[in-house]
């Protein structure tokens, strides 16, 4: 099982290959760069499935099963903020106007690698890619204790030694060596680790079972 976690920043895509006995980082320009490398399962910190709304039950699952910190998962993501918007203040009058709430800024920021992932997923059907959360993973890997903050050195600690114990020992090296000059933050890589386990181990999503579909027929589901 070739799985591959991806994780966007700034600049790009951490990419967190998991085969076997090999482990792997990258950091790519995009998300088609990213994905060039062989995978037979991968899971994307970025939602994958949008409503008309934002409104969406793996999201509301996700905060639930994340609390006392459920604004861990932002909600709100819609295709039309993005393409019909490029100022967030404008985004949000007319989703106002449409009876919706209000897109963060936090969210808003991240609409470019929304998209982009968006148009990739649409037009690669084929492979399989998942939607997946670092924070639930890493809540599973710490036996469903909630952890510190992933900006704190306690939070940042205590995910180095969960993705050890996943059999990621690199990691050490990847947030020194590897990291440095990409423009990539310790939490980035992190996450892409995360997922990537979640891409290995696929061991369980929210909501079960059969995944509800968008209007393009993408999955609305979370993997952990």
């Amino acid at each position: 099982m070739r799985a591959l976690g991806l994780d966007g920043f700034s600049k790009g895509w951490v990419a967190v290959l998991l085969d076997g006995d090999l482990r792997e980082i990258r950091f790519c320009r995009d998300i088609a760069g990213a994905l060039s490398i062989g995978f037979d399962r991968a899971a994307i910190d970025i939602p994958i499935g949008m409503t008309d709304d934002g409104e969406r039950t793996c999201d509301l699952l996700a905060r639930e099963r994340l609390r006392p910190h459920s604004s861990r998962v932002f909600t709100g993501a819609r295709r039309w903020l993005w393409t019909e918007f490029s100022d967030p203040d404008q985004a949000n009058r007319d989703a106002f106007q449409r009876g919706q709430k209000r897109v963060s800024r936090q969210l808003w920021h991240l609409g470019s690698k929304i998209m982009e992932s968006d148009a990739f997923v649409r037009a690669n059907r084929s492979h399989d890619i998942r939607e997946a959360h670092p924070e639930l993973v890493f809540l599973r890997l710490n036996d469903c204790k909630p952890l510190p903050s992933k900006k704190s050195e306690a939070g940042i600690r205590l995910r180095r030694l969960l993705l050890k114990r996943g059999g990621i020992r690199a990691i050490d090296r990847w947030l020194t060596n590897e990291r440095f000059g990409t423009g990539a933050k310790c939490d980035d890589v992190l996450d892409a680790c995360a997922v990537a386990i979640a891409a290995r181990d696929a061991a369980g999503c929210f909501p079960e079972g059969i995944a509800p579909r968008d209007a393009y027929g993408l999955p609305m589901q979370i993997w952990s």
